[in-house]
């Protein structure tokens, strides 16, 4: 009896499909791609052709320079050499997206990173039953089950109100996280100015671009503290601690991630505001997923491997771990 998927097969520079000479997000440059996202640790320059939705080629454009890209919009489908192959939403960040492949017969889902709650600069997860889901773990442990979005950003609004004569410094990530905490805090009723790091120009920029109302921004370089007193600045995490962060009028510093949720993480990089808000699924978003979807094989690309793969099996669902390289989970 033939293998599952035998037509996939996982590399540790990422997933090969023989039959139609791509790999989906590879680690190195390779003559076609088929990239979910565009965060650096699944989208990488270099590659002979990209195939992937119109936000993820602009984020590769802006971050890499032209791409060769064919744009896929969600929905669309195309085939190749006999593969079928259709992009649907991923919920992750702008643009990102499952690759849905059939061939033969059979469905092979590749989630890339994801989430199921609601965010309002990007399109939601679309669950899509599958022969075998190939599903990313990064907070794939019972301990992680994130809190409620809305008051994670209710507490940064509160320690804003509570102290106009200082500034509350965001660490965020320049795609995806720190549009999704403007968007988030201007749903909560903040409609005053926003400042940002010049490292989150651009990326900005693209998603006004592509009809994700921001606010008004600000960018903070050359200004003085007391232009910045009772306002939000969001800044790459790096940015933090070092020069750039000392001109602010004592910042309270936050950081938005699902690491926050680990109150060693928040004291190791001295953040006084732990924001616990995650850009990929929880423990029980995870395995809500797989119940929902059912497929018959579970494939686990990266993060906390082993605990998906133990939920799996006790469910009598045929589980792996992917042993791929060169994905991180600090996008978060």
């Amino acid at each position: 009896m033939a293998r599952l998927a035998s037509w996939v097969e996982p590399h540790p520079t990422g997933i090969y499909i023989p039959v139609a000479d791509a790999w989906i997000d590879p680690s190195e440059p390779v003559p076609r791609a088929w990239v979910t996202h565009g965060h650096a640790d699944h989208a990488r320059g270099g590659h002979g052709a990209v195939l992937a939705t119109p936000e993820t080629l602009a984020i590769m454009d802006v971050r890499y320079g032209p791409q060769n890209g064919q744009a896929i919009g969600y929905g669309e489908s195309v085939t190749v050499n006999g593969v079928s192959v259709r992009y649907v939403p991923a919920g992750h960040v702008l643009g990102s997206a499952q690759i849905v492949m059939e061939y033969q017969g059979e469905r092979v889902v590749v989630s890339g990173d994801y989430k199921r709650r609601p965010d309002p600069t990007c399109a939601r997860f679309e669950p899509v039953p599958c022969d075998v889901f190939v599903t990313e773990a990064t907070f794939g442990l019972p301990v992680f089950r994130h809190p409620d979005t809305g008051a994670e950003i209710d507490k940064l609004l509160h320690a804003l109100h509570a102290n106009p004569e200082r500034c509350v410094l965001v660490g965020a990530y320049a795609l995806g996280k720190a549009q999704r905490v403007i968007r988030e805090a201007r749903d909560r009723g903040h409609s005053a100015p926003i400042f940002i790091h010049g490292a989150m120009q651009k990326l900005c920029d693209l998603y006004v671009a592509h009809g994700i109302d921001l606010g008004e921004l600000v960018p903070a370089a050359g200004l003085k503290a007391a232009d910045m007193k009772g306002a939000i600045v969001v800044a790459p995490p790096g940015a933090m601690n070092d020069r750039w962060s000392r001109r602010l009028p004592d910042p309270i510093t936050a950081m938005a991630s699902g690491w926050m949720r680990v109150r060693g993480r928040a004291r190791q990089k001295n953040v006084e505001l732990p924001l616990i808000l995650s850009d990929h699924a929880d423990w029980d978003e995870l395995t809500e997923t797989l119940t929902e979807i059912a497929p018959s094989e579970v494939w686990v690309t990266h993060g906390r491997e082993d605990a998906l793969v133990h939920w799996c099996m006790t469910r009598q669902i045929k589980a792996k771990a992917l042993d791929l390289v060169g994905y991180e989970d600090e996008d978060d």
